[in-house]
């Protein structure tokens, strides 16, 4: 296939010109601007000629563009392949019901699933309040100090866990205990975890709890796997005098019932929020969540929402302690997460916020009531259970559990197969009548002869409580107002409407992030996601009813293959930092194979995203920080040093290609060279892919394991900083070690790592979006699209330079996909930051570049290719207004401290206020430009305090009084 221009792609499907910003027209203008005739020649400029890929992606059936409809009914029908029965599996996953109004107005809106991660807290106070409500109502339902803004899953979840009680407690113990009623999955990604740290995890059985000595920690799974809920508070007491620290992954339903473990000892609480209105998804994704004391929040993983002050005083709220991010801490990181299940978290906040207390007990005592309908009828027909105390699990003894398979699989039901003596049954908000008969029938086993059920009113009458009455929760949950208002649809509405209209998302306007890659995410790239046959779906139900779904992640697995060059991927990392995580595993695991596990430097250059020294730390090895010269490229002269110095322990290299500093290094196979020499094997982060899909290849060029971004690259949205999905591409000699799940049956190869996901598909669900972004583009059109981000990059760069200077640029000035806009000598003439161009582009109606990365005092911009030119003009033309801003600065028209960028962003009640002591007038403030005042975008706070909110950290919802 040759390449092809945009005018033949137009021509062919409508879909690539609508996911492409700017039309052939607009291209060549940007192309006169920058001096080149064609993308083509661009690219050739720009791409180093060793490395460029000038012939079409090997996509197979997949190298034509399919038009949207074509390739809706193409995926449809591989969706109708599976099975969508009614799974009773349990084992962390539920069927729930998502809200109508939840679904609609967020879930599928694309203000709340195009936003990015709430870095900029004035343009993000919806999305920030919704989390912060989560944070809340976790909190509340597990008795605990603190909660932060989610988790991947409820298994790393248990992994951070652990190591976060190996960084608080005063053990020196480096065992972990795990009962052996966990849930198989957490119990494999937390031993994954602890293997490279040197951690040794030893299970023990529930009832012989108070019986562990010598562990730094415990973790308790209430209710257990098989249901049974267990008195732990004795034994807890005992096992912490111990000097032993206890986590608990407990069901978040169950706890509106149940004594919440931080009442009786609990050091940490874990879990997942996937039952309170999340899609079972075939695994993801779902936000896990973790709680835990409040004297342990400073050092707690992942992100936090907390309450500030804005310039005026008014309640604001901010991500806290950012200096907690791990691509600040880099190798002193102790964790690697950088991201949180934002989207669901929300959906997880907005489903309690919906039902309120009383809501959330009536489905968990409904629950809890069938189940015991069901125990009566399971009792009845003879047959006994491992545990009489339960919320909503059943582990039934039996002499024909395969016969029960098969009678519940022709009645519609899956049921948890845990040996040839047990079946497991989970009951959940799903549940009906209905489901009771047809179980009745199941294990009735009569065929024709099937007696009748007992009467299903005069049974549920007669059930009674199922746990022990010290174990029934007596305190309060959810009792802020905004649990308690909003449950009318209309009331619910409304609030949604409140919250989404605070934020700036996507859907309003350019978000000019450098390495960050916000990019349209189609609609009919998010249709399937919603589909039952996707969206209903059991991890773990069985693989003959889920054939289609294994069929299109095949799929894309072999179209990721081939725009990386790699022979394989595995799509289990549920973000990027894991995929990070899970590449490192697969080099140490290709190390250890050959005899050399003692391997365990990791090169990384000074310019690396930040997560990469922090996922080296994660797996236990030795980061060496390799430099960079004054071009911002890796000074491959040091590197080389470095890995002759190490060569005998190299394990790898880490390096981001093309560079974080936004030029494609000519030096990189030599790079790459340089370390294979030496017996390491090199990692290419995927980060900025986007710049490379179809022009040059990692696996190619030399890379032997990659990460990729498919919430960057591969179109599945940001969800305000997740979902995402950031699977791994190998070289050949690698493929073996990709990760597998052996506690549900996902073996892919006996040599390859455990589970780093709690699902074997990882966020198996949003799959479909970056299947059919591929499918629709074909291998000409994944090609155009980079090559327009490139062009729409150097387009900005040409025009912001005489304003601005670019830190760092390749032949003829020219950049890769982003480019870096150096503010320093502004800053020290003026006193004008980067911040407040940040802050001052709100008052434009934009989101901020990227700030101080990977330079501090800087501002990183990356358009992508679905932004128009009208739009990139737009971006300009704010970026030389505010430089004409601070040119009156500069002159002394405008005061150092009294002008509108240190003022900014400017809202509506600042403005419309009495008093107004500005230097500079109200309409400067509000309309800096003319267009806005057809197009306005208001802030509703000032510049957030962010040292006041550090000093006075409050992350849960306001107090009562706050309402009154």
């Amino acid at each position: 296939m040759t390449r092809t221009s945009l005018t033949q792609l137009e021509a062919r499907d409508a879909f690539i010109a609508r996911h492409i910003g700017p039309d052939a027209a607009e291209q060549q203008q940007m192309l006169d601007t920058l001096g080149y005739a064609s993308r083509a020649a661009l690219i050739d400029a720009i791409v180093p000629a060793h490395i460029r890929n000038r012939a079409a992606l090997p996509l197979g059936q997949f190298s034509e563009p399919k038009p949207e409809q074509e390739a809706l009914a193409v995926l449809k029908g591989l969706a109708k392949k599976n099975q969508v029965l009614t799974s009773l599996i349990g084992q962390g996953y539920y069927g729930t019901i998502t809200p109508g109004v939840v679904l609609r107005n967020i879930f599928e809106n694309p203000a709340w699933y195009t936003a990015y991660t709430p870095y900029q807290p004035e343009i993000s106070q919806g999305r920030l309040e919704a989390i912060l409500n989560f944070q809340q109502a976790i909190t509340d339902l597990t008795g605990m100090g603190i909660a932060n803004a989610s988790m991947l899953d409820e298994g790393t979840s248990a992994a951070e866990a652990m190591t976060l009680l190996m960084r608080v407690g005063k053990s020196k113990s480096k065992t972990f205990a795990v009962a052996s009623d966990v849930l198989p999955q957490t119990l494999e990604v937390v031993r994954t975890r602890a293997e490279p740290l040197g951690i040794e995890v030893k299970t023990f059985d529930p009832a012989e709890l108070a019986g562990v000595t010598d562990a730094f920690g415990v973790l308790l799974q209430y209710p257990g796997v098989d249901g049974a809920v267990r008195d732990y508070r004795a034994d807890v007491e005992k096992v912490k005098a111990n000097g032993t620290m206890v986590v608990v992954a407990a069901d978040l339903l169950a706890l509106t019932l149940l004594t919440p473990p931080g009442e009786w000892g609990a050091d940490v609480v874990v879990g997942n929020s996937q039952r309170f209105g999340v899609p079972l998804g075939f695994g993801g994704p779902h936000a896990g969540y973790m709680a835990t004391r409040d004297e342990y929040k400073r050092s707690m993983p992942g992100r936090l929402v907390g309450v500030t002050v804005d310039q005026q005083g008014n309640t604001a709220y901010r991500l806290a302690l950012q200096t907690r991010e791990q691509h600040i801490r880099r190798e002193k990181a102790t964790s690697n997460i950088c991201t949180a299940q934002v989207l669901l978290a929300v959906i997880a906040s907005m489903y309690a916020v919906y039902h309120g207390p009383q809501g959330l007990k009536n489905i968990a005592q409904r629950v809890h009531r069938y189940t015991g309908v069901l125990a009566s009828y399971l009792r009845t027909l003879g047959y006994s259970l491992t545990s009489e105390s339960y919320f909503d699990t059943l582990t039934i003894r039996t002499d024909n559990a395969d016969a029960l398979h098969a009678a519940a699989v022709a009645n519609g039901i899956n049921l948890r197969k845990i040996d040839a003596r047990h079946v497991g049954v989970s009951l959940d908000e799903t549940t009906d009548r209905n489901t009771l008969a047809a179980l009745w029938t199941v294990f009735a086993g009569k065929g024709d002869a099937t007696p009748a059920a007992p009467d299903f009113a005069a049974v549920e009458a007669e059930v009674n409580q199922a746990f022990p009455e010290a174990l029934a929760r007596s305190s309060d949950y959810l009792t802020h107002p905004v649990f308690n208002r909003y449950h009318s649809e209309t009331e619910m509405l409304r609030y949604l409407r409140s919250l989404a209209d605070k934020d700036l998302a996507l859907d309003r306007t350019m978000i000019p992030l450098g390495s960050c890659t916000m990019k349209l995410n189609a609609t009919s790239e998010m249709i399937p996601v919603t589909w039952p046959e996707f969206s209903n779906i059991h991890p773990f139900a069985p693989n003959d009813q889920t054939v289609g779904y294994r069929e299109m992640i095949d799929q894309l697995e072999q179209m990721l293959c081939a725009v990386t060059g790699y022979a394989a991927v595995s799509l289990q990392p549920n973000a990027g930092s894991q995929g990070e995580y899970a590449g490192l595993l697969v080099i140490q695991k290709y190390h250890q194979s050959r005899g050399e596990g003692h391997r365990n430097i990791c090169l990384i250059p000074s310019s690396a995203h930040g997560t990469n020294p922090a996922s080296a730390s994660m797996v236990n090895m030795q980061v060496v920080v390799t430099a960079c010269d004054e071009n911002g490229n890796v000074d491959l002269a040091d590197l080389k040093a470095k890995a002759e110095q190490h060569s005998k322990n190299l394990a790898c290299v880490m390096v981001t290609y093309p560079s974080t500093h936004g030029v494609f290094e000519e030096g990189i196979k030599e790079l790459c060279d340089i370390v294979h020499a030496h017996g390491g094997q090199v990692y290419i982060d995927g980060a900025n892919m986007n710049a490379l899909v179809g022009v040059a290849a990692p696996g190619a060029f030399g890379g032997d394991v990659s990460h990729l971004n498919l919430h960057k690259t591969f179109c599945i949205p940001h969800g305000g900083g997740g979902p995402g999905v950031g699977p791994i591409g190998v070289g050949a000699h690698l493929a073996e070690f990709l990760p597998n799940q052996r506690s549900t049956g996902y073996a892919r190869n006996d040599n390859g790592i455990g589970a780093v996901s709690a699902a074997a598909y990882g966020s198996a669900s949003i799959l479909p979006i970056s299947w059919m972004y591929i499918a629709m583009m074909g291998a000409a059109g994944l090609t155009a699209a980079t090559e327009t981000a490139i062009l729409n990059a150097n387009y900005i760069a040409r025009r912001l330079a005489p304003h601005y200077p670019v830190l760092y640029s390749g032949h003829d000035g020219l950049v890769a996909h982003e480019c870096i806009l150096d503010l320093r000598p502004l800053t020290d003439a003026t006193g004008i930051s980067n911040e407040d161009v940040a802050k001052r582009l709100m008052d434009f109606g934009f989101h901020a570049p990227t700030m101080s990365f990977p330079v501090p005092g800087t501002l990183m911009i990356e358009p992508t290719e679905s932004e128009s030119k009208a739009e990139l003009d737009r971006f300009i033309d704010a970026m030389i207004a505010i430089r004409g801003e601070i040119a009156k600065v500069e002159s002394g028209e405008f005061d150092k401290a009294n002008n509108p960028l240190k003022f900014a962003p400017h809202t509506a009640e600042v403005l419309t206020a009495d008093n107004w002591d500005r230097q500079y007038s109200r309409e400067t403030a509000a309309y800096p430009l003319p267009s806005l005042r057809k197009n306005k975008y208001w802030p509703t706070v000032g510049r957030a305090d962010n040292v006041y909110g550090d000093r006075n950290l409050m992350c849960g919802c306001a107090p009562i009084s706050a309402y009154e």
